[in-house]
C-alpha cells in the first residue's frame, strides 16, 4: 500500500491550476512516472528513484531562488518531495538506495556548479540530511545517509571547514551497517551475571538501548511487549530481546527494572557509548539481528522492526 501511495504521489499527480499559473522562473516540482511498459512494482520503484531529481536539476534555465523558492520550486513543496523520496528509498534494496542517494548528490551538485549563488544544493542536502539522519525521523537510515555524507565530505561545493563534520558522520554511520556483523560486547544482567551479545543463541535478536524512566522508551517497551507474536517468539526461544542501559546511573536503572518484561535479557554496559562501537545518538535505539548476529535493521523505528518481524519471520 505504501508503494502505491508513493507511486501515486510521484508519478500520477496532475498540476493544479495554481501551479500552471506560476511565473516564468517558478515551477511545480517536476515529477517522474515509470514508462507504461513497466508493470513490475520493484522495477517501477527503481526507475522513479533513479530519475526523481533529473528534471529538478535541469541547468538549462535560470530558476527563481529566494526565501520562498528553491530552484523555482516552492520550498514547502520541495520538502514534501524530499520526504516522499526518502520514503521511496526505504522501499528499495539498500545497495540500490545507496546508489540512488549518490546519484541525487551528483544531480544537485550540477546546480551548484552552474550558480554558486543558488541555494538549491544547500537546501536539498539539508532537507535530505534531516529526513535520513535526524534521530526523530521515521525514515531515518544511517546506511543511506552515510553514503551521502561520504560524498559531502569530499565535495568542492561544501565549505572546507564543514567537510570534517561530514567525514565524521560518514565514518560513524559505517559502524554496524546493515549486512555486517554487529559489534560484540559484554553486558551484566539484572542478576549480576555477564553475557556477550554473540553468545546469545536465539535465531533472532532484538537489541535495544534504552534509559530508565525515558518516556519514548516506555512507549516502545509497551508496544513490543504488547505484540502477541513477539511474546510467543520470546517464549519459544526464537527471539531474544536484549535490552541494554549504556549510561552510568545504575541506581536509577535498578529502580526501573520492573519496567522491563522479565522474559527479556536486561543488562547494562557503560562502555558502548564511549567507544562508539554503536553509534547511539538517541535513546531508544533498536537493532534487529539474525542468528549470526548480522544486522538486518539498524537504529530503526519500532514500527519498522515490528513490521519486519510480522511479515518476514515465521514462528
Amino acid at each position: 500500500m505504501a508503494a502505491c501511495l508513493v507511486l501515486a504521489s510521484c508519478g500520477q499527480r496532475k498540476a493544479k491550476p495554481a501551479d500552471r499559473q506560476e511565473g516564468p522562473h517558478t515551477r511545480a516540482f517536476p515529477t517522474v512516472s515509470a514508462p507504461g511498459m513497466m508493470t513490475e512494482q520493484g522495477e517501477m520503484l527503481d526507475y522513479i528513484a533513479m530519475h526523481y531529481w533529473d528534471a529538478f536539476a535541469d541547468t538549462g534555465k535560470d530558476w527563481l531562488d529566494d526565501s520562498t523558492y528553491v530552484a523555482g520550486v516552492d520550498r514547502t513543496k520541495l520538502e514534501e518531495q524530499v520526504g516522499a523520496y526518502t520514503t521511496l528509498l526505504s522501499m528499495v534494496p539498500l545497495s540500490k538506495a545507496v546508489a540512488f542517494i549518490e546519484g541525487f548528490y551528483d544531480k544537485v551538485a550540477k546546480l551548484e556548479a552552474k550558480d554558486a549563488e543558488s541555494t538549491a544544493f544547500e537546501e536539498t542536502v539539508s532537507m535530505m540530511r534531516r529526513y535520513l539522519y535526524d534521530e526523530n525521523s521515521p525514515v531515518r537510515n544511517e546506511d543511506i545517509y552515510g553514503a551521502l555524507a561520504a560524498k559531502l565530505a569530499k565535495s568542492p561545493y561544501v565549505a572546507e571547514d564543514m567537510r570534517p563534520s561530514y567525514e565524521f558522520e560518514a565514518r560513524t554511520c559505517a559502524v554496524n551497517k546493515a549486512g555486517s556483523k554487529a559489534a560484540d560486547f559484554v553486558f551484566t544482567d539484572r542478576n549480576g551475571r555477564e553475557h556477550d551479545l554473540h553468545g546469545i543463541r536465539a535465531p533472532w535478536t532484538l537489541l535495544m538501548f534504552t534509559n530508565p524512566g525515558c518516556r519514548n522508551c516506555g512507549d516502545v517497551i509497551r508496544g513490543l511487549s504488547g505484540s502477541q507474536k513477539i511474546q510467543d517468539m520470546v517464549r519459544g526461544g526464537i527471539l531474544a530481546v536484549v535490552n541494554i542501559y549504556i549510561d552510568e546511573d545504575l541506581d536509577a536503572w535498578r529502580e526501573h527494572l520492573d519496567d522491563y518484561p522479565s522474559s527479556w535479557m536486561t543488562g547494562y554496559n557503560s562502555t558502548v557509548r564511549q567507544d562508539l562501537s554503536y553509534n547511539v545518538r538517541a535513546i531508544p535505539s533498536l537493532y534487529l539481528l539474525d542468528k549470526d548476529k548480522t544486522v538486518l535493521l539498524k537504529d530503526a523505528p519500532a514500527e519498522r522492526i515490528l513490521a519486519y518481524i510480522e511479515n518476514n519471520i515465521e514462528e
